[in-house]
């Protein structure tokens, strides 16, 4: 993988982390309905752990050299 599609790896792993922290805010001060909620937690930790995994792939692949 070269190092500008780490890049853009790393920048969809932060937005994934982003999204995720948004939707768990949501799902506990915002919504009422239990059902929603759960999806709403659901897809948000599901984000969560897809950014954790894509950082750790990005941290521990090294560089790429040239």
């Amino acid at each position: 993988m070269s190092s500008l599609d780490k890049m853009w790896v790393s920048f969809a792993s932060m937005g994934f982390m982003m999204l995720s922290m948004g939707l768990i805010y949501f799902s506990r001060h915002k919504i009422n309905n239990r059902v929603i909620k759960f999806i709403f937690a659901l897809v948000a930790y599901v984000l969560l752990i897809i950014g954790f995994l894509c950082m750790i792939y990005i941290v521990f692949s090294g560089p790429t050299g040239g």
